[in-house]
């Protein structure tokens, strides 16, 4: 996959150029044409179009699409995490006693933040309440994670996802009861909706950015009209994360890309800042 050169602004979404119907982040290694997940044909040296798979005939080719490896390859971070969230669920469901220590250990008491434990920010994002919070956040992430991170690389994808996290346990810290713990990773992903809605609304003029926007405003309405019908999900989280992304979309598309990993990670401490102050 190729890079964007170090003057471009920040990532913004295309439309596939066989599917104009499917934003993507990745592009065709040869031409630079954007491709969705199901038109990349991976190669050994990167991901193509289909046209340029076919002119590179004597290069054996396997649609990206079906080809877990090759996916957990461009998005190590995401897999990465991913695979430890799940097996910390696992280890939770053993017994009770095992759970109530790694709740213990991980989640938010705002209580204790108050304290000094500024880092139980971050930590929730390790642990899950049930099993249908892990599934939801975990699909989440599996379909906006990995185009995200192959676009922006892995230190920019990491400090994104760091700092969302960060803003919103910052947000659910002043926003929400001393007495409130929290668990998820959903603050996290919140950020990676918060970078698309970023890049939808600088697409805003054409006729792709504003379909793009008019259907992520409805997929964020949505979600964060979900902690109103359903009890126990802190919609402080999920607004902090998504600031916290629409702010680094910004960010980016004012530094260059060298610095991008400097400026998510920036934000990221400007939370720890937050709830000491």
């Amino acid at each position: 996959m190729t890079t964007p050169s170090e003057n471009q602004d920040a990532p913004t979404a295309q439309a596939c150029y066989r599917h104009s119907d499917r934003p993507t982040f990745l592009s065709c290694a040869q031409c630079g044409n954007p491709i969705c997940p199901e038109c990349a044909v991976q190669g050994t040296v990167g991901q193509f179009c289909p046209d340029c798979a076919r002119l590179r005939g004597q290069q054996k080719v396997v649609k990206a699409r079906t080809t877990r490896g090759s996916m957990a390859r461009s998005a190590p971070a995401t897999f990465t995490f991913m695979a430890i969230a799940i097996g910390i669920f696992g280890v939770t469901r053993v017994s009770d006693p095992i759970f109530a220590e790694v709740f213990g250990r991980f989640a938010q008491f705002n209580e204790l933040v108050s304290r000094g434990d500024w880092y139980r920010i971050f930590t929730p994002v390790l642990v899950h309440a049930n099993l249908t919070h892990i599934l939801f956040n975990m699909y989440a992430l599996y379909q906006l994670g990995p185009a995200i991170e192959a676009r922006v690389g892995i230190p920019s994808y990491v400090g994104l996802l760091l700092a969302a996290a960060g803003w919103g346990g910052t947000f659910a810290y002043h926003l929400g009861g001393p007495e409130d713990a929290l668990v998820g990773a959903s603050g996290a992903i919140f950020g990676l909706f918060g970078l698309w809605l970023h890049s939808a609304f600088r697409l805003r003029d054409t006729a792709f950015g504003r379909n793009l926007l008019s259907g992520l405003g409805f997929t964020l309405a949505l979600n964060m009209a979900l902690p109103f019908l359903i009890p126990g999900i802190s919609w402080q989280g999920h607004l902090g994360g998504l600031i916290a992304g629409v702010l680094i979309g910004e960010l980016w598309s004012r530094v260059k890309r060298p610095q991008r990993p400097l400026a998510a990670f920036g934000m990221a401490a400007l939370a720890v800042v937050a709830v000491l102050v």
